[in-house]
C-alpha cells in the first residue's frame, strides 16, 4: 500500500516497554566524538540525557503530557489513534510511562529537571482524573465538547478499534493506562515534595477498592454510566476482565500501595482478587478461562472480534498467576487444578501442519465442542463491515492473532517443581508478609519487552550509538512505521472495490491505525523512553 500522507509509530509500553527500530543516525555537536562502540563516560551520558529530555519537555509536551508519535513539524500526532493538539495519551507509552522514565532518571542523576518533568506529567494526568477516580485512554484539555466531537468523528470510524467508537465517560482499566498512572502517583507521593500526591494515591486506592466486585474481579470500565450496545452485542465493559492485564495490574498496584501506605483494607482485596481466578476456571475437560467472565463467572464475549470462547493465552496467563499466588500464600488450592488447565491446553494443540512460527495453539476455542474458532470480517468500514467467527482457519483477520505460542512444557516443569516444595518454604519471602511498609523500587523502567501489535522494530543500540544518534534538534529520529487515515467523513454503506478481509485497515474512511510501506521520520515517545532507559543503565554502570 502506497501512501501520500505521514506515518505515526504506535507502540505500547508499561514496565514492559516497546522497542524501537532503525534510528537514523544524526550527530549532535556535543556527541560527535562518540562514533564507535567505546562506552561513553558518565558526563557524556548525562549531557545526552539532558538534551533529549529538555527537547521533550520544551517542544513536545502538552500541559506536561504526551501522546505516542509526532511529525517533526507537529502537524500531526498520534496516540493509539490520531490525536488533536489539545490531547495527551494515558495508554502506554504515553504520559504515565514518560513520568516513570523521568522518575527513573531523577533517581539515577539527582537532576531536578527530571523531577519537574515527572511532576508536570503527573499534574497533567490528575487534571484528567475522572470524578469517581481512574482515567480514560486519553485526556482532551479542550474539554467535553472537543472530546465528544473526536469520538463522533475519529473514534466512531475506527473500524477495528471498538473501544474508541463510543464515549462511556468513565475510567478504564484496559491497556494498563490507569494502573500505570496510579503507580506513578505512588512514586510521586513517596518523593514527599507535594502532599497533593499523597492525597491522590489514597484516592487511587479508594477507586480500585470501590470498583472491585464482591467476588474479587474488576470490570474493564467503571462506574457504568453510558452503556453501549454495539452491533447487537451487549456492553462488555462491566464483565470481570482479565484481558490486557486488568486484574494483574490492579493486584500489582495494591501490593505497591500497601508497601507505601499500609492501608489495612488492601490485603483482603488482594485475597479476593486471587480467589476470583479460582472461581472462574471452567469445569474439566475444558478447564480453561475466557478473557472476560460474567459476574456469575461464566465466559463472555467482548468486542465483536472476541467471540464467546475460552482462550488459550488467557489460560496460560492464569496458570502463571496461580503459581505466583501460591508463592505468595503457600495455599495449595492455587495449584490444585493447574494440571487440568495444562491438560486442556494440550488437548487443543493444533496439528503440526497448521503450526506457523511456533504458534501451536488457537486463540479461541469453542465451548462444548473444543474446536478452534477463527475470526473473519467482511465489508470495508464500520458502517458496512462485520466481524464473525467460524471453524475456517483461512483468511482470518490480520490485526488480532488467531493463534498463540505457548511453552506448555515449561509451564508443566514449573508447576512440578513448585508443587514439590513445602508450602511454608514457598511463602517465606512473600510480598504480602514483607510489604507492610517499605520503600518502592527506585527504577520501574528496567526490563524491556515488546507489547504492541504495531511494533515492528528491534532495539540493540549501544550507549555510544545512542549518544551519537541524537540529532542536532535534541531527539532521536524514528521511522514512524504506522499511520491512520485522517477523518474524512463517515463510511459508505456500500464497500468499494478491494479485499479488506485480512488488512489492518479498511477503506479510506477507516481511521484505524495501520502499517504502511514507507515510514517517514518523526518523534516517538517510545524511542525516547527506550533509549533513555538504556542510557540510565549505562550511567549506573559508568558511575
Amino acid at each position: 500500500m502506497t501512501l501520500d500522507f505521514p506515518l505515526a509509530r504506535l507502540v505500547l509500553a508499561s514496565a514492559l516497554l516497546a522497542s524501537t527500530t532503525g534510528i537514523f543516525a544524526a550527530t549532535s555537536p556535543a556527541t560527535a566524538s562518540a562514533q564507535n562502540d567505546t562506552a561513553p563516560d558518565a558526563a557524556t551520558i548525562r549531557a545526552t540525557m539532558k538534551t533529549a529530555t529538555q527537547f521533550m519537555v520544551d517542544k513536545v509536551s502538552t500541559h506536561g503530557g504526551y501522546v505516542w508519535s509526532y511529525l517533526p513539524d507537529f502537524s500531526r500526532r498520534w496516540g493509539e489513534l490520531e490525536a488533536r493538539p489539545s490531547m495527551i495519551w494515558v495508554q502506554p507509552p504515553g504520559t504515565a510511562t514518560m513520568g516513570h522514565l523521568f522518575m527513573d532518571a531523577w533517581h539515577a542523576t539527582g537532576d531536578d529537571l527530571y523531577y519537574r518533568a515527572a511532576a508536570a506529567a503527573t499534574d497533567a494526568l490528575l487534571r484528567g482524573e475522572k470524578p469517581k477516580g481512574g482515567w480514560n485512554y486519553f485526556i482532551d484539555f479542550d474539554g467535553p465538547e472537543s472530546t465528544a466531537e473526536w469520538y463522533a468523528t475519529t473514534g466512531k470510524n475506527a473500524w477495528r478499534m471498538e473501544e474508541f467508537q463510543h464515549d462511556w465517560d468513565n475510567a478504564t482499566f484496559d491497556d494498563v493506562g490507569t494502573g500505570e498512572t496510579m503507580q506513578l502517583i505512588l512514586r510521586m507521593a513517596e518523593a514527599d515534595r507535594d502532599p497533593r500526591y499523597l492525597d491522590a494515591a489514597r484516592r487511587s486506592v479508594d477507586f480500585v477498592l470501590a470498583s472491585q466486585y464482591d467476588n474479587g474481579g474488576w470490570p474493564q470500565r467503571w462506574p457504568v454510566q453510558k452503556p453501549f450496545n454495539h452491533h447487537g452485542h451487549a456492553d462488555y465493559t462491566g464483565y470481570i476482565t482479565f484481558n490486557d492485564e486488568v486484574a494483574r495490574k490492579n493486584i500489582e498496584f495494591l501490593q505497591l500501595a500497601y508497601r507505601l501506605l499500609g492501608d489495612e483494607r488492601i490485603p483482603g482485596s488482594i485475597a479476593r482478587a486471587m480467589q476470583v481466578h479460582l472461581a472462574t476456571q471452567q469445569p474439566a475437560p475444558q478447564a480453561g478461562w475466557a478473557m472476560q467472565h460474567t459476574l456469575d463467572t461464566r465466559p463472555a464475549a467482548a468486542r465483536t472480534y472476541e467471540p464467546l470462547a475460552l482462550t488459550t493465552h488467557t489460560t496460560a496467563d492464569h496458570v502463571r498467576a496461580l503459581m505466583a499466588f501460591y508463592r505468595e500464600t503457600g495455599d495449595r488450592r492455587f495449584l490444585a487444578r493447574i494440571p487440568e488447565a495444562l491438560d486442556w491446553l494440550e488437548s487443543v494443540r493444533l496439528p503440526a501442519d497448521q503450526v506457523k512460527n511456533g504458534r501451536a495453539f488457537p486463540t479461541y476455542v469453542e465451548i462444548g465442542s473444543n474446536r478452534p474458532l477463527y475470526v473473519h470480517r467482511r465489508g470495508s468500514n464500520v458502517v458496512n463491515g462485520e466481524y464473525y467467527s467460524d471453524y475456517d482457519p483461512g483468511n482470518v483477520i490480520g490485526h488480532y492473532g488467531q493463534t498463540r505460542a505457548i511453552n506448555l512444557q515449561k509451564l508443566r516443569d514449573e508447576y512440578t517443581a513448585l508443587a514439590a516444595l513445602d508450602p511454608a518454604q514457598v511463602k517465606r519471602d512473600s510480598a504480602l508478609k514483607s510489604a507492610a511498609r517499605g520503600p518502592l523500587q527506585r527504577y520501574f523502567m528496567q526490563g524491556i519487552g515488546e507489547v504492541s501489535d504495531l511494533n515492528l522494530s528491534a532495539n540493540g543500540k549501544t550507549p555510544a550509538e545512542l549518544v551519537a544518534s541524537l540529532n542536532a534538534d535534541g531527539y532521536w529520529p524514528t521511522p514512524l512505521v504506522a499511520t491512520s487515515h485522517p477523518y474524512r467523513g463517515d463510511g459508505a454503506a456500500t464497500p468499494p472495490a478491494g479485499d479488506f478481509r485480512t488488512t489492518r485497515v479498511g477503506d479510506d474512511s477507516d481511521t484505524s491505525p495501520f502499517i504502511a510501506d514507507t515510514p517517514v521520520i518523526g518523534i516517538s515517545t517510545g524511542t525516547y523512553i527506550e533509549h533513555m532507559s538504556r542510557l540510565i543503565e549505562a550511567l549506573r554502570v559508568a558511575e
